[in-house]
């Protein structure tokens, strides 16, 4: 494909993106939201358009008018935003929260990819072009687990896997084989630093994509910022699902790891 539209939502997803489909002569025409998507997205788009997510309608007249061949949904919207008064002034975004059976992750985002469809357009996986950012199972860093490690992080597998069949979140933390934290709307970081305040420290974080996971939208993503925040929350082991997580800033994000003891492992 030689013409790409971006939905670009926040942190740093959609400018990796971006970046890496450029790279193999993709001309991207990006859709981004004020109040999300970073404004460094500009340098590396070919054509950008700013809306407002009341705006949200806007999308799909755009991309049928530059006649994208396909489009990737990469980063999301800060979840608190779809209870805000903007979503009120968004006919069509009202109109698709009002139909949906649920408002779980998936319900929404699968939403969204039917009004794409719908008006032919072609959603592709989100890590396409992304595959360097996948890791392969194995202990990334330095640090190895031990064998209560192991048996914290397998049991967080099992446990991590039941939630996100559920579609209520996809990382737990665990101590001692105890569930000290569940995510849910809030996201990852938030559930790290939540985990922190009832498990004080040596916890292990264990995220894991949906048993039938669609890679269109809504993938597992760990980064320097996931990083940062296990720092600061004392975590003693990072755990994900190998080749359906994306690992963003992987090399700087394994530097800071050894140098603070953190233990990565891909499952």
């Amino acid at each position: 494909m030689k013409k790409i539209g971006l939905i670009a939502g926040n942190r740093k997803f959609p400018l990796l993106f971006a970046a890496s489909a450029r790279k193999q002569g993709c001309q991207i025409v990006a859709v981004a939201i004020r109040g999300d998507t970073s404004l460094k997205i500009n340098k590396l788009v070919d054509k950008i358009y700013w809306l407002k997510l009341s705006e949200f309608g806007k999308m799909i007249d755009i991309f049928k008018a530059e006649a994208v061949e396909g489009v990737v949904m990469a980063g999301q919207i800060s979840p608190h935003r779809l209870f805000s008064p903007e979503v009120e002034k968004s006919a069509e975004l009202k109109e698709i929260l009002t139909n949906l059976k649920d408002k779980k992750a998936e319900t929404l985002f699968g939403a969204v990819a039917q009004k794409l469809e719908a008006a032919g357009l072609k959603l592709l996986d989100s890590t396409v072009f992304m595959e360097e950012h996948l890791p392969k199972k194995g202990v990334l860093t330095k640090a190895q687990p031990d064998f209560a490690t192991w048996e914290d992080i397998y049991f967080g597998l099992t446990l991590a896997k039941a939630v996100a069949n559920l579609d209520i979140g996809q990382t737990v933390a665990v101590k001692n084989k105890a569930i000290v934290a569940v995510e849910a709307f809030e996201g990852t970081d938030n559930l790290i630093r939540r985990s922190n305040k009832i498990g004080r420290g040596k916890i292990v974080i264990v995220k894991v994509s949906k048993p039938h996971q669609d890679m269109r939208f809504d993938i597992p993503v760990v980064g320097l910022n996931t990083i940062k925040n296990l720092v600061k929350a004392k975590v003693k082991c990072l755990a994900f699902e190998s080749g359906k997580t994306l690992f963003l800033d992987q090399a700087q994000s394994i530097r800071l790891a050894d140098k603070k003891g953190i233990i990565i492992v891909a499952i």
